[in-house]
């Protein structure tokens, strides 16, 4: 099991989060039914197929342990299994909030990341 996995969100998205204390996802979640992570493996190339040029954004490392069996890593990309969230996401889960912003060539920065 993955400590930690990635969250990617519009700064405006992630500030409302934290002031009604949970993160019920984004409007791509609500359409599929759970809140997609990422592993830190997966968290660049998400970035490239999702967000790609897009400012304002962060980068949300959650611990995985936190959320419980809601937390499920299911097929997607090419058959990677991709951690899903069936259900909000408690703030207390979250172990630190980092801009990604973009480089000269327009790609995400990332910060250093645990696995």
């Amino acid at each position: 099991m993955h400590a930690t996995v990635y969250k990617i969100a519009p700064e405006a998205l992630w500030r409302t989060a934290e002031a009604e204390g949970r993160f019920d996802g984004a409007p791509i979640d609500h359409a599929d039914g759970f809140i997609h992570f990422s592993t830190r493996e997966q968290a660049i190339e998400t970035a490239k197929r999702h967000f790609a040029g897009q400012t304002g954004l962060l980068l949300i490392a959650v611990d995985a342990g936190q959320l419980g069996e809601k937390l499920v890593f299911e097929p997607s990309r090419g058959g990677a299994l991709f951690p899903h969230l069936y259900g909000p996401m408690a703030l207390s889960a979250v172990k630190w909030v980092k801009p990604l912003p973009l480089d000269d060539d327009g790609l995400h920065q990332f910060p250093d990341m645990e696995p």
